[in-house]
């Protein structure tokens, strides 16, 4: 048995027992590629008219979301840019798991729309992604080491692929199919020929997810690049000294040093402190559609002190190549980086790897009946 014929088998067997799993990722994946497009064209209720006055302080939906839900854990309040919504984002654990978002005018603090995300069609889609709809600490590892499976078929398959000759190179590389043409070989073709054009770009992205599902890939890369930090987000704590005689609520103060700080600011997200040790954490975004260059920024909920963190969600401006990289995971895995182009490239990409299981396991019973067929 040569080297080709092993990695074949293995290839055949990995795919065979991971393939339905490899599926799940990938049309889920692009079913989600443009959420944001298609949640923002059906629900009116995200966006609010520009009017001439004043946007609401996040104290004023602070307390109106406390009212409405109180039962709920508050976790943020987001300011998503000019003509949007303002958005009241409820998610915790205790006593129950909960994810709400409750939408209000920004002007007038009218509520809009509660929305149930565990009810959401996209929580649907994301949750079987990443989780294959299963328990999280049973479908997270499935779906992270089938992942990486999935790399090294993609591997083992360029290796299979690669022509003999330059006789067996004339139907590698482009579908050469008559009238006649059987559909094994149409499937045969579809599957090596689609496989070999994605598979560096599926292989980013492959790399790309695995980072999210797997600790100690996101700890290699990082320290390959030089990175310093830690992965592991902890929020630094508040001093509990006495309070500073401030005139006007301390999450207000914080918001309003965000936005004059940040004048070219699309997205805000102020977090109200949950305990008497917490800070006041605040995000801001200046790029549409991307998430890498946001400042993630840190105050004692008593001083409003500045505080810094050692790890990769701190400002922007202290992170280094290796913090960059981690930074960029996300919007690369789903090709926001590179705007509609992106998304529609990874939109493009998730259906090619989800017919990658499918042409793989034809090929495989298309062999194995035909071995019944000549068994006497």
């Amino acid at each position: 048995m040569n080297i080709k014929t092993t990695i074949r088998k293995i290839h055949l067997w990995l795919g065979l027992g991971t393939g339905l799993v490899v599926f799940i990722i990938s049309i889920t994946g692009c079913l989600y590629a443009f959420q944001a497009e298609i949640q923002d064209a059906l629900q009116a209720y995200r966006f609010s008219e520009v009017e001439n006055k004043p946007i609401l302080p996040p104290s004023v939906f602070e307390e109106k979301a406390k009212l409405r839900l109180p039962k709920c854990h508050l976790h943020a309040i987001n300011y998503p840019g000019k003509g949007r919504s303002v958005e009241a984002i409820y998610y915790g654990m205790e006593p129950v798991s909960h994810y709400y978002i409750v939408y209000y005018n920004p002007y007038s603090g009218a509520e809009l729309h509660v929305q149930n995300m565990d009810k959401a069609f996209f929580r649907w889609v994301i949750n079987g992604h990443y989780y294959l709809w299963l328990p999280p600490n049973i479908g997270q590892p499935i779906t992270a080491y089938s992942t990486l499976i999935f790399v090294f078929m993609l591997i083992s398959g360029i290796v299979l692929w690669w022509p003999k000759n330059k006789k067996a190179a004339g139907q590698r590389f482009w579908f050469k199919w008559k009238n006649n043409t059987k559909w094994k070989r149409k499937n045969f073709d579809l599957h090596s020929i689609l496989g070999f054009y994605s598979s560096v770009l599926l292989l980013i992205v492959a790399i790309t997810g695995i980072v999210f599902g797997i600790q100690w890939v996101a700890y290699g890369i990082y320290k390959l690049g030089g990175g310093e930090k830690d992965l592991l987000f902890v929020e630094p704590v508040s001093g509990k000294n006495m309070a500073a005689d401030f005139n006007k609520p301390a999450i207000d103060m914080v918001w309003e040093k965000m936005k004059n700080e940040h004048p070219d600011a699309l997205a805000l997200e102020v977090h109200p402190p949950e305990t008497d040790s917490s800070v006041i954490a605040a995000n801001v975004n200046t790029q549409a559609g991307t998430y890498w260059k946001m400042d993630y920024r840190y105050f004692d909920q008593y001083s409003l002190e500045e505080l810094s963190v050692n790890n990769i969600y701190g400002r922007f401006k202290d992170a280094k190549g290796a913090d960059k990289l981690l930074r960029l995971n996300y919007d690369i895995h789903t090709g926001g980086i590179w705007g509609l182009p992106g998304k529609i490239l990874a939109f493009l990409l998730s259906l090619v790897a989800a017919s990658l299981p499918v042409t793989g396991f034809l090929m495989w019973w298309g062999k194995r009946n035909k071995q019944k067929t000549l068994k006497p």
